[in-house]
């Protein structure tokens, strides 16, 4: 049995030693986790489970009961009443199966976990992100969409509690679209520090529910100082020398094992054994001779046969030679959707499991009691094939899930556990996480199986992992993946099935069927949708400039003091795109400003516009489609259809569409361009980015669209005038300075407001809802902002060429700089709420115009770029605070505790 204690040696004590890291808390916490390394900005150490069954095989009875137990633990804290009321959330990919063990525990609770997979004809009924990472969307996908609605208790479910960000960002999401008076938080450990501990009683006060938090072990991490950086470098000298040896590397997955010991005589193995390490054990000089792990028996085999081992022919000559004794219902036969002529592995073996029809897989789409019970009856039938198609002389087996399918292998290896006499049974499942690994029984991850994503993921081809499997001496791996996931890739020869028949004798794969909610019939709507609004009739933009793919609300009254907004949409009892703000009438002296920032800065904006047109002419589409981002894209949109026309003669088309955080894209909006152009020429086009959650959301829409409606083609890359965010690849500039459309609200963008989704106004045939302001137009410079920019075109001919061609030739890849910023200032001034943080002169004057302020963040000796915010701060009383590091001009934050009473009686802020 793998343990986190194994013959007194801890498998943290090789990071701990090295990095100064210590584990505090229960005295159980050892064996519960143990300490790795990986590549990452924020965080090197990895917390290891070692009762999860991710990264470390376990027993299946260890892993399955330490869900199930705090399921129990949870049945009591509720009581019998609300636990027949609960739902359980768990999360993925680490969590699915801890939340369905937990799901079991409660009793009556039907299961939800979260997905990264989008499946075709499935609404999303809400998702969510993880903070710290760049690709980190949610979906929620049940097939029935009640099973989020009601007032019963939601169980969320992860495996590690550290600092709550991501559980929070979670409830906050669905508390918006189903409240509920409880909430239950269940983890393996609550690892959270003393700074966090207070945030989830803060949080229940904010949204006005009980939130508990359940967890089978307490304790904390503690960090020297310069643990990151000291981290990193222990990481990638490891990396270094492993590449150097000739072992393959996470970036380079040449063999089936990736390890990270030094061979003897090397000169690394003294630079290991100063480190106190053991380098004479042998066992790394073994691996690195072949690239196989120790103890595996194939270097031998290639040698006597004189094939490497990775290569697959050593292991079929032994099976030629001395078959297995295969037992009952197994065959060896080509397996999976392969090409005509080409077979499997002759040691691969498939297992017929005769999964239930219409049982679903796991709790992609929901999995709830009646599901459970019908499980359980065929459990007993299906192992039995696996166990009859074992070899008779197996004694050491692992089965191995896939991914997010952990649930269903799991069940089948404590099921396998309980009825093969005489046989040793673990269980882990791969996973896409990059983990370090180093061979010495004090670190965590002591061997990595590499080989290529095998399920076509909606963010495309990369590696995945199994760790701790190769030099572990099994006698069999069951591979249990789902029916999306039986794909040449699998069998290929650099596949996962040719990893694993290099470190066992026998390999075994039984395939679940993938469960779809069906049918799949596409929702009914309109045959034809509206064509675009145009000018005058809608808006004050010529009708040739931009066609707005809204519908018109200019009747309804939508408009509530800001104030009141705030507080409503931070109580989570409304959304922000279900009601507008009071429009901000700018005083005489703020006009002034206005006009003064757009004379010394036209140029500047017209040089930013030339240059991200050509960029996507050159790039995206000699003939684009520009689809703007209604509104604040929108002036941008026909700057860059200006440009075009001006420079080249073109004649581009534009509409403008509504996008709204946390919801989406308007689909209908892209099933009527998709009628009407190419998806393919569609460039959206925004103003500026700031910590970049649009160009993340458009990115989770556009995968969304693509499953539901089976339209593909659009590329969800933005196209903005400034990135000072780096979240895209293509811009105008990277600065971040005052572009004066943000300065303004309707009366800088054709008099339109933003746009509003609300159910009883917009429904599922309907564009998303706009008003026009026809009443402004005494104050409407839409047009003459844009003539004033497109008078600069001709003396920046020469500047836009000079930059389009530096950035086409240089590297502009997203660092994602702007969220890691927004983070960083979200904890260090205790707002814990990245939706609160507004980084970047547009989004610090959006908050100033439309949100309740708390503080406004300046950049020192930042200039005339920021005299209007200085203005609008003094007008509404808001504090700005100069700060002397801050990679934005200025960063607007909302009041993170908002009632009415944070302003005064007049309406100004209040500091607390």
């Amino acid at each position: 049995m793998n343990k986190a204690v194994n013959d007194g040696v801890w498998s943290g004590s090789w990071v701990a030693e090295r990095l100064g890291v210590r584990l505090e808390g229960d005295d159980e916490l050892t064996g519960m986790l143990g300490l790795a390394l990986r590549r990452n900005p924020k965080r090197a150490h990895l917390l290891v489970s070692n009762v999860l069954g991710k990264h470390v095989p376990q027993s299946p009875s260890v892993v399955y009961g330490a869900g199930f137990a705090l399921g129990r633990r949870v049945r009591e804290l509720l009581g019998a009443q609300e636990a027949a009321r609960a739902v359980v959330l768990g999360y993925a990919e680490t969590a699915t199966g801890l939340g369905h063990s937990v799901a079991d525990g409660v009793g009556l609770a039907p299961y939800l976990h979260s997905t990264r997979r989008p499946v075709a004809g499935v609404a999303r009924a809400g998702g969510f992100e993880e903070s710290h990472s760049h690709a980190t969307s949610h979906l929620l996908l049940p097939e029935d969409p009640a099973l989020l609605v009601g007032d019963g208790p939601l169980v969320l479910v992860d495996d590690e509690f550290s600092t709550g960000n991501t559980v929070l960002n979670t409830v906050r999401d669905l508390h918006e679209r189903y409240p509920r008076r409880r909430y239950v938080v269940v983890a393996l450990v609550d690892m959270r520090s003393a700074a966090d501990a207070g945030r989830l009683a803060e949080f229940a006060g904010e949204i006005g529910a009980r939130v508990d938090l359940v967890a089978a072990a307490t304790g904390t991490v503690r960090l020297p100082e310069g643990v990151l950086e000291k981290g990193q470098e222990l990481v990638a000298r490891y990396e270094a020398e492993s590449a150097g040896a000739g072992g393959p590397s996470s970036a380079a997955p040449s063999g089936p094992v990736a390890q990270f010991p030094a061979p003897p005589n090397s000169g690394v193995a003294a630079e290991a054994d100063r480190e106190g390490n053991a380098p004479g054990s042998g066992l790394a000089a073994e691996a690195d001779r072949e690239g196989n792990a120790p103890g595996s028996g194939l270097a031998a085999e290639a040698d006597r046969e004189g094939n490497p081992p990775s290569s697959g022919l050593a292991v079929e000559a032994d099976q030629e030679s001395n078959p297995p004794g295969a037992r009952g219902t197994a065959r060896s036969a080509p397996t999976g959707p392969q090409p005509e002529g080409e077979r499997t592995h002759p040691h691969v073996t498939r297992v017929d499991l005769h999964w239930p029809l219409g049982l679903p897989d796991g709790g992609r789409h929901g999995f709830t009691p009646v599901h459970r019970g019908h499980l359980e009856d065929a459990l007993p039938a299906m192992t039995a094939r696996l166990a009859e198609a074992l070899p008779a002389d197996a004694r050491s087996v692992l089965v191995l899930g896939f991914e997010e399918l952990m649930y269903a292998p799991l069940r089948l290896a404590r099921e396998l556990e309980q009825i093969a006499d005489g046989v040793e049974v673990r269980y882990s499942t791969t996973t896409r996480s990059p983990v370090l690994a180093v061979d010495d029984p004090g670190y965590a991850i002591r061997t990595r199986l590499v080989f290529p994503a095998h399920d076509t993921p909606a963010d495309g081809p990369g590696e995945r992992y199994a760790y701790n499997v190769a030099g572990a001496g099994f006698d069999a791996v069951i591979a249990v993946v789902d029916s999306v996931a039986d794909t040449p890739e699998l069998h290929a020869p650099d596949g996962l099935l040719a990893r694993l028949s290099a470190h066992a004798p026998q390999v075994l794969l039984a395939v679940v069927p993938s469960y779809v909610p069906g049918p799949l019939a596409l929702p009914e709507r309109h045959p034809m949708l509206p064509e675009p609004l145009r000018g005058p009739a809608f808006s004050s933009y010529a009708p040739e400039e931009v066609g707005w793919l809204l519908q018109d609300l200019s009747d309804v009254t939508l408009e509530a003091p800001t104030e009141e907004r705030e507080e409503a949409i931070q109580s989570g009892g409304a959304h922000y795109a279900e009601s507008l703000p009071v429009e901000y009438q700018p005083s005489e002296q703020y006009q002034e400003l206005f006009q003064t920032a757009l004379a010394e800065s036209a140029a500047r904006l017209a040089q930013a516009a030339g240059a991200v047109t050509e960029i996507v002419l050159a790039e995206r589409s000699p003939r684009p489609v520009l689809v703007s981002l209604a509104r604040a894209g929108t002036p941008v949109g026909v700057l860059m259809r200006r440009w075009a026309q001006f420079r080249h003669g073109l004649e581009l088309p534009h509409y403008a569409v509504s996008i709204v955080r946390g919801r989406g894209i308007d689909a209908n909006a892209l099933r009527w361009l998709a009628a009407h152009h190419d998806p393919r020429d569609v460039v959206f086009v925004d103003g500026w980015t700031g910590k970049g959650a649009i160009t993340r959301e458009l990115t989770a829409a556009i995968r969304e669209f693509e499953a539901s409606d089976g339209i593909i083609g659009f590329d969800p890359e933005i196209a903005v005038l400034a990135d000072p965010g780096s979240c895209v690849r293509t811009y105008g500039t990277r600065e971040d300075y005052l572009i004066p459309s943000a300065c303004l609200n309707s009366t800088v963008s054709g008099l339109i407001s933003r746009t509003v989704l609300r159910a009883d106004l917009v429904g599922p045939n309907d564009y998303h809802g706009a008003k026009f302001y026809r009443e402004l137009a005494g104050a409407d410079v839409s047009v003459a902002f844009l003539d004033a920019v497109s008078a600069r075109f001709a003396e920046v001919v020469d500047a836009v060429d000079a930059t389009a061609k530096e950035l086409l030739s240089g590297d502009r890849e997203p660092t994602w700089e702007g969220w890691a910023a927004v983070e960083r200032i979200s904890e260090e001034y205790g707002i814990h709420d990245v939706n609160l943080v507004k980084p970047g002169v547009g989004e610090t004057t959006r908050v100033l115009l439309r949100r309740v302020p708390w503080k406004i963040l300046a950049r020192a000796g930042a200039g005339a770029d920021l005299d209007h915010v200085r203005l609008l701060a003094e007008q509404r009383g808001v504090p700005v605070e100069e700060v002397a590091e801050l990679p934005y001009t200025c960063v607007g934050l909302i009041h993170p505790k908002y009632t009415r009473g944070a302003t005064g009686a007049d309406g100004r802020a209040v500091n607390h």
